[in-house]
């Protein structure tokens, strides 16, 4: 097969299903910076295993740091979009925690276990 058969048959699966209902323009833009900055985190790993031998040194983290404050800058734009608080999604988040740990549930997959 050749790209131009592999192109053509592939956008033959392109779907323009897409509905964004009551996804704003703003929100959809704080969602894709979500997913910007956590690119970002997982670029600066893949460089540290790349080209240091995965050593962190004090600049490494510092940068990762400041990275993981744009992702909680992002957290916290989309979920006061959604009408949540900063607070209300940690709490949720340990409390579903705390669900799977007195479960046995923390290893494994899938969202609702």
């Amino acid at each position: 097969m050749n790209l131009n058969d592999y192109s053509q048959q592939a956008l033959t699966t392109l779907t323009t299903n897409y509905d964004y209902g009551d996804i704003t323009p703003q929100m959809m833009g704080q969602i894709l910076g979500l997913s910007d900055e956590g690119g970002e985190v997982l670029g600066k790993f893949k460089k540290l295993l790349r080209d240091k031998n995965g050593k962190l040194s004090e600049e490494d983290k510092k940068e990762i740091v400041k990275e993981l404050g744009d992702i909680l800058w992002y957290v916290n734009s989309v979920s006061h979009l959604l009408g949540y608080s900063l607070e209300d999604v940690a709490q949720m988040n340990i409390d579903k925690l705390a669900s799977r740990k007195d479960r046995g549930v923390l290893h494994g997959s899938g969202d609702n276990r």
